[in-house]
């Protein structure tokens, strides 16, 4: 099991960026969780198989119909605590 720490910017808070992450990681079989960040950024971990996580990155480029996604940042990293569900931090 891999995880990756994300951070995605532009338009994406507002726009039900948390929601979509959580459903399309929730139908990959992702655990992890999202969050919005002061900054105006949205934080993603997620953990799971490296081919997973790959479909997910590509989804948080493109965002909900709303959004408007400017950079995804991805760092691969090993876990330091396991997730048992894909939440949103609120």
């Amino acid at each position: 099991m891999n995880e990756i720490y994300s951070t995605i910017s532009g338009r994406v808070q507002m726009v039900m960026f948390r929601d979509f992450v959580q459903r399309k990681a929730r139908s990959l079989g992702l655990n992890g969780s999202v969050r919005n960040l002061e900054d105006g950024r949205v934080e993603v971990v997620a953990q799971g198989s490296d081919e997973k996580i790959k479909t997910l990155i590509k989804h948080l480029h493109k965002g909900p119909f709303l959004a408007q996604v400017e950079d995804v940042s991805v760092t691969w990293r090993t876990p330091k605590t396991v997730f048992d569900d894909f939440k949103i931090i609120f």
